[in-house]
């Protein structure tokens, strides 16, 4: 479903000015404050430090108001610029999400910009549904579509040459860039090289299905912008193998096979810090290659009952989406045939390893970015990229470089650093406003925020975004969150349903 007119968020402003406000750049910046941010239209023209901290703040030194100003007292409120979800999936008509719903939970957890990995609801739409958001004719973060390589292509891509023109074809149709899975190497060659050539960026799953002809290094070298999750990594990383340990029963449409079977890869790749694990990272790092780990889509494989009574499902997970979730031969991500402590323990492993090249990664300059792959596997919208965040810091990343992957790196992924990641004159009025310091805990970022306990011992819910600002208009997060759960409940209603853990009637 296309997503109706917008009717929230009030804006731009000739000017607008945050007051008082603790910032947080982007920039791997420590906090400072209080400033007050000056916005006109949808730019950020000015900064202006206002005092210091446990003091009055200096009125002299605050930037003026008039009659057309819109001022926002916002003193002791933390800002961060708006953030990025390098894999958003815009959901369709599998999941039953209406893009509504979609983006509405995006914008309430501040993401105000979002990389649609293969325009899965057909590239027409998606730009559509792009230009209305650059006109903020609805309520959407920026889009950016990356068209799944060879879509409606209108014979199958087997050459070089027929790879090259479709790069072109995609360009001349408005893409942004290019979503790839595999194909022989010639293929593979032509298609990444020509596309970096005419100027656009591209993403790459490895699927096991081509992975052992074609790996990270090999798109590396050809010009892939950013391997999503993990795939083709650990096969780069091989010494004593070429091809991973297939149980000799598997096949690739079964996908507790897949999945299961992918959790012991990391254990089949060089040890971390040892030559050729070295050797590899160097490697990419020298080619600039971006890592788009999407750590939490697979976490319900080290986790599944954590993944599946996350809080927030009951009250905003559509009846659908819970659906599609089940275990099910057919829904791609519902591979809970026979899920045991077996597959969860091989997973944490898997997490350690992989978690320590992200981090190693990252340590030695490489650019690691945020994004969710949401709509699959027990992930929701908005929620799981803040999950997203928090296990960036449990990969061992500072607060502050996770805040630096979600914003400043994942814009200059996109090629659009000049205009969005960071919160400095010249760039648009993207911002995320809270009551409280994500630093201290991320989890004042999840719309149903954190549990503190109160003066009178009582446990108390504090956290959530406040506002988030795109293009300089100003949104409600929490009528966002609600606008969400009107659409649940609608849902609900008229299906007569209601969340159930699979296998139980209780």
């Amino acid at each position: 479903m296309p997503s109706p007119d917008r009717a929230e968020g009030d804006g731009p402003y000739n000017k607008l000015i945050l007051r008082g406000v603790i910032l947080i750049d982007g920039t791997g910046a420590p906090p400072v404050g209080p400033v007050d941010i000056v916005v006109e239209k949808n730019r950020i023209i000015q900064i202006q430090s206002v005092g210091y901290p446990g003091l009055p703040i200096n009125e002299n030194r605050r930037p003026k108001a008039d009659e057309n100003t819109k001022e926002l007292d916002l003193e002791g409120h933390y800002v961060l610029p708006g953030l990025i979800d390098m894999h958003g999936h815009i959901g369709g008509s599998g999941q039953g999400t209406p893009a509504e719903y979609v983006f509405k939970l995006w914008m309430a957890h501040g993401i105000t910009t979002i990389r649609d990995p293969s325009a899965g609801n057909g590239l027409d739409w998606v730009l559509e549904h792009k230009r209305k958001s650059q006109e903020n004719s609805i309520t959407a973060p920026r889009i950016l579509a990356y068209t799944s390589f060879g879509q409606r292509a209108e014979t199958p891509i087997t050459t070089a040459d027929q790879a090259k023109a479709w790069v072109n074809e995609n360009k001349a149709k408005g893409a942004d860039g290019i979503k790839f899975f595999g194909a022989n190497p010639e293929v593979m060659e032509a298609a990444i090289s020509e596309n970096k050539r005419i100027g656009l960026r591209s993403a790459m799953h490895h699927q096991q299905l081509d992975v052992a002809r074609w790996n990270v290094l090999h798109s590396a070298r050809a010009g892939l912008t950013s391997m999503e999750h993990w795939y083709g990594l650990p096969e780069a990383l091989f010494q004593d193998r070429t091809i991973q340990d297939f149980r000799l029963d598997y096949n690739y449409q079964n996908e507790q096979h897949r999945f299961g079977e992918a959790g012991k890869l990391w254990k089949q790749a060089a040890p971390p810090y040892s030559e050729h694990w070295n050797n590899v990272m160097n490697e990419l790092l020298e080619l600039d290659f971006t890592l788009d780990p999407t750590f939490n889509i697979y976490e319900a494989n080290r986790d599944l009952m954590r993944a599946r009574t996350q809080e927030w499902h009951e009250v905003y997970t559509l009846p659908s989406l819970w659906r599609f979730y089940a275990p099910s031969r057919q829904s791609h991500g519902s591979y809970w045939f026979d899920w045991t402590t077996e597959e969860e323990v091989q997973w944490k492993e898997n997490y350690r390893l992989w978690m320590t090249f992200v981090n190693e990664y990252k340590n030695r300059g490489g650019r690691v970015t945020a994004g969710s792959d949401s709509g699959f596997i027990y992930q929701l919208y908005g929620f799981a990229y803040v999950r997203e965040l928090e296990l960036l810091r449990e990969a061992g990343f500072h607060p502050l470089e996770v805040i630096r992957s979600a914003t400043m790196y994942g814009a200059e992924a996109l090629g659009m650093e000049k205009e969005i990641g960071t919160v400095e004159v010249g760039k648009l009025a993207d911002f995320v406003v809270l009551e409280e310091n994500p630093l201290q805990n991320l989890k004042v970022l999840y719309g149903t925020g954190t549990i503190r306990i109160d003066d009178n011992n009582q446990p108390i819910r504090v956290g959530g975004v406040k506002f988030t600002i795109k293009d300089g208009i100003v949104y409600d997060a929490k009528q966002l969150l609600e606008d969400v759960k009107t659409i649940v409940d609608q849902h609900k209603a008229r299906e007569n349903a209601k969340l159930t853990q699979p296998g139980l009637d209780w």
